[in-house]
């Protein structure tokens, strides 16, 4: 019996790369779900739960104060209100004083949204740490190995998932904690009669500071590869424990260095090393590089301080840092090392 067209078997094309690197993602989203979107979410909600308490506590002990409020104006004025009218103030506010509300507004916004970034902190931290250790303790590596899956794809999607996934994540819930912050205080302007267009959306810059910290994500990504490379180092290459290796080992050789001052043979201190070093395998993931701490410190002190941080301008420019790319270069040599390993280590 000769075989149909309609009864021969059709070949299915392999899955395209982009295909089979879209389902690694995914896979690290489903399996990291409750670090990934909830941790962040729960602590931006944590934040306003405790903002809100303290809003009502601030609104009962106005209302039960016996005194007036005064306000101190910059011309040297003093204004006392009875009940806090924040309406009669607003009346009275000079062009400066708008000025600096408008700082002090987009301040607190970022003061606000803090809590993901450091909740983000930690889950990079330990995904990192448990990346390749995890599925070797589980032997879940043995299934992902038999599919037409690499190495290099695999760790790349764990790279990928470390300094893009989870920093958008965590800046989208720290971006919907800032709305939310600026709607609670809206409230409370509103009851002590004030108008929350004029004192705060209208001063305040929600929107461009939502652009700037979604645009600063590449730019702390580059930053973290050296830590993300050398968790998932201690990840691939720890048959136990690798938590310790990743903090012992830096830790030690730092305090080997500076016991027998090693630096001096570079004419440098043992700072150099706890800072060049240590500082940058165990904590590039705080989105804070060492250039930032220098702009800070060159900043004059005022409320507009953190702002300036997250100019686009200012983050970029870590981009033209030869620490920032010195970092990375070593940061995708340890990720080749552990891809590496990867293929080959065995627990058995």
């Amino acid at each position: 019996m000769n075989a149909t067209a309609e009864t021969l078997p059709v070949a299915k094309a392999p899955a395209h790369a982009t295909h089979r690197f879209q389902m690694l993602l995914r896979r690290e989203y489903w399996e990291h779900r409750g670090g990934f979107l909830w941790a962040p979410v729960i602590a931006g909600a944590i934040s306003l739960l405790l903002t809100a308490v303290f809003f009502v506590i601030a609104a009962i002990g106005i209302r039960n104060a016996q005194s007036d409020a005064a306000f101190h104006l910059d011309d040297g004025r003093t204004m006392t209100i009875n009940g806090l009218d924040l309406g009669a103030l607003a009346e009275r506010l000079s062009a400066e004083d708008k000025a600096q509300l408008a700082s002090g507004i987009d301040m607190t916004m970022l003061m606000a949204s803090v809590w993901p970034y450091i909740v983000m902190v930690f889950v990079m931290f330990f995904y990192c740490l448990g990346a390749l250790y995890d599925e070797r303790k589980d032997r879940s590596v043995l299934f992902w190995k038999s599919l037409p899956l690499s190495d290099g794809e695999t760790v790349l999607s764990k790279v990928v998932s470390a300094t893009l996934v989870i920093p958008l994540l965590a800046t989208l819930a720290a971006i919907v904690t800032m709305f939310a912050f600026l709607l609670l205080l809206s409230v409370m302007v509103m009851a002590h009669g004030g108008n929350p267009w004029e004192l705060i959306w209208g001063p305040g810059n929600p929107l461009q500071v939502s652009a700037y910290v979604l645009a600063a994500i590449p730019v702390y990504a580059v930053w973290a590869l050296p830590t993300v490379g050398w968790l998932m180092l201690c990840s691939a290459w720890a048959r136990s424990v690798p938590f310790l290796w990743a903090l012992l080992v830096p830790i030690l050789s730092g305090l080997f260095v500076s016991m027998f001052s090693v630096m001096r043979l570079f004419d440098l201190g043992a700072e150099w090393f706890w800072s060049h070093i240590v500082a940058r395998l165990l904590l590039g993931v705080v989105p804070l590089t060492r250039h930032d701490i220098h702009r800070i410190g060159g900043l004059d002190a005022g409320q507009d301080s953190m702002v300036a941080l997250i100019e686009p301008s200012a983050v970029w420019s870590n981009l033209f840092q030869a620490e920032t790319w010195i970092g990375a270069a070593v940061g995708i040599v340890m990720l080749l090392l552990a891809t590496r390993l990867r293929r080959w280590r065995d627990e058995g």
